[in-house]
């Protein structure tokens, strides 16, 4: 077996790799890098140019998974293109939405290599998308020889999968990414006990120690409890999500808060693509069982659009909850302007959800001290952190202890990691290495090919 990551600048981003096991070659994956702009954001397809690509897997719908998956496609218009059947649900909306913000950031940031698809592409690669069911082999053949592959739920999001694949009498296992505790909406991972030859696993939150006390539930009460106070208070609080999973997962635990009355009243605004979802999400509900979601929820909680202009630096002063994307509160984002409004006041409060790159504008806050200027440069706009800055344990991602259990109990050979900032692949190889002194682990350059 040879591996090549595509993902020019490792770490997480433009999440690709190539695999070939004897005569067959798999792309897992064909994501874009979220703080870049243009070819750049891709992977480095060049480096499997010229070679045929028989198959195309896809673990989820996350833009860094698939946000150049028709460029892949493209490129490679025989290889089959297969993902979970509630993946291929959501595909082709979040692609078409990807395809949308490249228009714009052509338009606004005069990028010449933008889009990278169009929406006619989209419709045209889309009947090559293939929905399989989990738990389900099947089978691949190349020129010579077979592989067998069983995708496995993957908890994260909704239609995430790791992928079990068979090569003769060799087991591979690649997580994608992950999450073993059952979320409001999403039951955890279920993966396979047992050996495997080569592991291939996420490593995001390699640098990250939970303390025992902060259990999901534990921080889901804390969250409400901070709503609670802030809008007592006559503040609002602004929860900055992604629009796939976190959003819909999100609105369901509120939504549960307030059929239980421990919400304070206040008026609920939330705004983007992650609304959109939640029809696809109702709908995933219904004819898969893998999720459990009504789109009711909107309605029952009386959700209200937020206003088309948002002023940067000015306080709404709405004293409401708002549930806004994106989750890491990029620039130019609804999240990112209201934010510039919101922080310079201390009745208010932000609380980030999930994972933040501590280079987004949402990971520099967090960083930030109370008091301290915060420059939102995108809007020009210099505040004072006076608001309520706050991080909820409500993460997509594993544990690290639970994935460094996992790897141990598979008993592989050589684990490769991947998915990681260099802090957490460190982490997790130096706890390897103790654990498994035997095992090779591997933290690929990117764009090398390794024999594994």
């Amino acid at each position: 077996m040879k591996l090549t990551d595509l993902n020019r600048d490792g770490g997480i981003g433009a999440n690709s790799l190539f695999i070939e096991l004897g005569s067959l070659n798999v792309l897992v994956d064909c994501g874009l890098h979220p703080k870049k702009a243009g070819r750049r954001a891709s992977p480095d397809l060049a480096a499997i140019r010229g070679k045929k690509i028989d198959l195309i897997i896809v673990t989820h719908c996350h833009l860094d998974h698939i946000g150049s998956l028709p460029v892949a496609m493209r490129e490679h218009p025989e290889a089959a293109v297969v993902m979970t059947t509630s993946s291929r649900m959501l595909i082709e909306r979040m692609l078409h939405n990807s395809a949308n913000v490249m228009l714009r950031q052509k338009e606004e940031d005069n990028i010449p290599d933008y889009p990278l698809f169009t929406h006619e592409e989209i419709e045209r690669l889309g009947k090559r998308l293939v929905g399989l069911q989990f738990g389900h082999a099947k089978h691949f053949r190349g020129n010579s020889g077979e592989i067998t592959i069983i995708l496995h739920p993957a908890g994260h999001v909704a239609g995430a999968a790791a992928v079990e694949i068979r090569h003769g009498q060799r087991g591979i296992f690649i997580t994608g990414d992950v999450l073993f505790e059952n979320q409001r909406t999403l039951p955890g991972a279920k993966f396979p006990a047992g050996h495997f030859d080569t592991l291939i696993t996420e490593t995001t939150r390699g640098n990250t120690e939970r303390a025992a006390e902060k259990s999901r539930g534990a921080e889901v009460a804390r969250l409400m409890n901070s709503i609670n106070a802030t809008i007592q208070k006559g503040g609002s609080f602004l929860i900055p999500v992604f629009a796939l999973g976190r959003m819909q997962e999100i609105l369901a635990i509120i939504h549960d808060a307030r059929q239980f009355r421990r919400l304070a009243p206040c008026p609920i605004f939330a705004s983007g693509l992650g609304l959109d979802l939640v029809d696809y999400f109702d709908d995933i509900s219904r004819k898969t069982k893998h999720i459990q979601f009504n789109r009711s929820i909107i309605k029952d909680l009386n959700i209200k659009p937020l206003p088309r202009k948002l002023t940067p630096g000015k306080d709404p002063a709405n004293n409401a909850l708002y549930i806004i994307s994106s989750g890491m509160m990029v620039e130019k984002t609804p999240s990112y302007t209201l934010a510039s409004g919101l922080l310079g006041h201390a009745r208010n409060s932000i609380g980030f959800v999930g994972y933040c790159d501590p280079d987004t504008p949402g990971g520099k806050l967090l960083q930030a001290k109370h008091g301290d200027p915060f420059l939102f440069d995108a809007v020009h706009v210099k505040s004072k952190v006076m608001a309520t800055v706050e991080r909820f344990e409500l993460s997509g991602h594993a544990d690290r202890h639970e994935l460094l259990q996992f790897a141990v109990q598979t008993g592989a050979r050589t684990i490769v990691l991947t998915h990681g900032d260099a802090p957490a692949r460190d982490w997790f190889a130096e706890e390897l290495a103790k654990a498994i002194p035997g095992t090779k682990v591997l933290n690929p350059v990117p764009l090398k090919t390794y024999t594994v």
